[in-house]
């Protein structure tokens, strides 16, 4: 089963995108580098509850 999750800026801890994963497979959570439009720059966004 496929669960919706937030991502959040490691700097400015804003909530920028949204993701699935699955949760019986990925049980560590999510890090990705994305563009943050606040911080305007690329950087490392993990999982937030």
């Amino acid at each position: 089963m496929r669960e919706i999750i937030t991502l959040q800026c490691g700097e400015c801890k804003r909530r920028n995108y949204t993701s699935t994963r699955n949760k019986k497979t990925k049980t560590e959570k999510l890090e990705t580098s994305k563009f943050c439009p606040s911080c305007r720059k690329h950087t490392a966004h993990k999982e937030a509850k």
